[in-house]
């Protein structure tokens, strides 16, 4: 039986469940210290729509949320607020300028998890947004987001003034949608199972112990 799994988040930076799935993530990961986890982050936007730079947030959710669509936004707002402080994040909904466009956010994700910076550079985004109020499809913010994590800044800057991964990232998003990922986070497990939704730290650590039983192909040939 293999020590070690692969795990998938499927996720995009602008959205408040995925950083409350991240830190119930960090939470679940440490709870089964005797399994070494690879966590790989994966793009997903959940408005591609948007210009490159970015539309006025209010307008945007009114646009987005209106109708009886106000209701359940209120309801959903609520419970992130109230599950905020448990995970140690605070949401900052209303000082929110900018909805970003999160292609730019996705290619530095891509390249920090060639660095192993990913899970950083994740939180670093998902703080910026949601709790800064930042524009992260600012490519100075990015920038800096990506050096305080520990990636090369002249490097970053330079990839983002070109288009450098940005068919990458499109065809990456595309297969997970096409295997069936329509919300995030989703977490895959070594590609034999999904857990999907900003499940408690528990339920995603008896996944790992899970996928622990579950290897990937590859591993089952090791076994």
């Amino acid at each position: 039986m293999s020590e070690k799994i692969s795990v998938d988040i499927v996720a995009d930076l602008v959205c408040p469940w995925c950083w409350l799935g991240k830190r119930n993530w960090d939470q679940a990961v440490a709870q089964v210290p005797e399994v070494k986890v690879e966590t790989v982050w994966r793009p997903y936007q959940l408005d591609p729509t948007i210009a490159r730079g970015g539309q006025p947030y209010a307008d945007y959710m009114k646009a987005k949320f209106s109708g009886e669509a106000t209701e359940r936004w209120k309801q959903m707002r609520a419970y992130l607020e109230e599950a905020a402080p448990g995970a140690g994040i605070r949401f900052n909904f209303d000082a929110i300028k900018i909805r970003p466009n999160t292609l730019n956010a996705h290619r530095v994700m891509k390249w920090a998890n060639g660095q192993g910076k990913a899970n950083a550079v994740a939180e670093g985004l998902f703080q910026a947004f949601f709790q800064d109020s930042r524009d992260i499809g600012d490519i100075d913010v990015l920038t800096e987001i990506a050096g305080a994590a520990g990636l090369d800044t002249a490097i970053i800057a330079d990839l983002l003034a070109t288009d450098r991964d940005e068919k990458a990232v499109w065809e990456e998003e595309v297969f997970f949608r096409k295997l069936g990922v329509s919300g995030v986070p989703t977490y895959i497990f070594n590609g034999r199972f999904a857990v999907s939704g900003a499940q408690e730290p528990a339920m995603l650590a008896d996944a790992i112990r899970q996928a622990v039983k579950e290897p990937a192909a590859a591993d089952d040939e090791d076994d």
